[in-house]
């Protein structure tokens, strides 16, 4: 693992005794005492993950809202000042190049958080696309990412910042100081539970690291890696770039028809999309659990009667849940609430059944 980047907590990753992974051209921890120790830990406390790996790329001159406008799905319009917004960039067919978060930092500046694997072709879409007076920089050198995640990530951050973290509202961000250590702080997540997300210089991460897992020992903050990350997302059905989504799978077939604002105005792929909504998706995303033993994992075959309908894009044991479930792709005459499927797990078809989605809502 020797030519992959490490983020500026690779030091401390180390003297957790973290299990590095490569992930997206990152050496990255995976775990540090167990993947489901960490997930239920989130889910019942709070967890603290490094994330700096995502990209970050700073859109800004006159006109930047245009631009956003035409190379990504949801409507930036929307989005004021102190506010975040979730969407795909998709290719003029309709294929997802990314999905991403955007960030309205203002005076024609927006913040695009993309996924680490995808950052340098994204950074080249955009310079492909630009108008104006438009510029777009890769930022992601300024940045070290931090995500505290849980039911109890407000109390513990609130006892280190001066900031009203319950007058950030979901998706709302703001600026200010974190255990005195300046941030973007962010009520976003990739969890499905509460919690925020800090932004600040590589240099200061590992204080802020710190900060945050001694303030939080008490109430049982722990170190949580990408293992918890993924089964965490996966519970809620959130879909990860690389599995759910593709250059080969559009937003609509990903249930994400909601980011796709067809009354904006014109933008890349819009023809393509409307199209294929108008004639109906070729595969929905599904959600399956398993009715007989067997863990379903990436790529399985999903069958009915012997014929294969459909692929998993995710599987795993669900912590949580305490199941064996799946998201799967699957033709739209399959995807109906308690069709029984079958999904081939090491040569043998074993029965699923198509359940709703997501698995895992928190409690407000």
């Amino acid at each position: 693992m020797d030519n992959l980047k490490r983020t500026p907590l690779y030091n401390v990753h180390k003297e957790l005794n973290a299990k590095m992974v490569e992930f997206g051209g990152w050496e990255m921890p995976v775990q540090y005492e167990g993947i489901i120790k960490e997930h239920k830990a989130v889910r019942e406390r709070a967890g603290l993950f490094d994330v700096s790996h995502m990209g970050e790329l700073l859109l800004e001159g006159p006109g930047a809202l245009d631009v956003l406008q035409r190379l990504v799905t949801n409507d930036i319009s929307k989005i004021d000042i102190g506010r975040a917004v979730y969407t795909p960039m998709v290719k003029e067919d309709g294929g997802t190049l990314d999905d991403l978060l955007i960030y309205n930092l203002g005076a024609d500046r927006y913040l695009l958080v993309v996924n680490a694997s995808n950052k340098d072709k994204d950074l080249n879409w955009l310079k492909d696309h630009l108008s104006g007076k438009v510029n777009v920089a890769d930022k992601s050198e300024d940045y070290a990412l931090l995500a505290l995640q849980g039911p109890l990530a407000q109390q513990v951050l609130q006892k280190i910042t001066s900031l009203d973290l319950k007058a950030i509202k979901y998706y709302h961000f703001t600026m200010g100081v974190v255990a005195g250590i300046p941030c973007l702080v962010s009520r976003t997540g990739y969890t499905g539970e509460d919690g925020f997300e800090l932004y600040c210089h590589p240099e200061e991460a590992e204080k802020l690291w710190q900060a945050v897992l001694t303030t939080g020992k008490e109430d049982g903050v722990v170190p949580a890696g990408l293992g918890a990350r993924d089964t965490l997302r996966f519970e809620a059905c959130l879909p990860l770039y690389g599995n759910e989504l593709s250059e080969e799978i559009n937003p609509l077939m990903a249930g994400l028809g909601w980011t796709v604002k067809f009354n904006k105005g014109d933008f890349i792929g819009k023809e393509a999309l409307a199209e294929i909504k108008d004639a109906g998706v070729s595969h929905k995303l599904v959600g399956l659990k398993m009715v007989e033993r067997g863990i379903p994992r990436t790529g399985y075959p999903v069958e009915f009667n012997g014929q294969e309908v459909g692929w998993v894009t995710t599987g795993s044991y669900a912590p949580t849940l305490n199941a064996n479930l799946a998201l799967a792709y699957v033709k739209p005459g399959y995807a109906e609430e308690g069709t029984e499927l079958e999904i081939v797990i090491r040569g043998k078809g074993l029965k699923a059944a198509v359940v709703p989605k997501p698995f895992y809502k928190r409690q407000k």
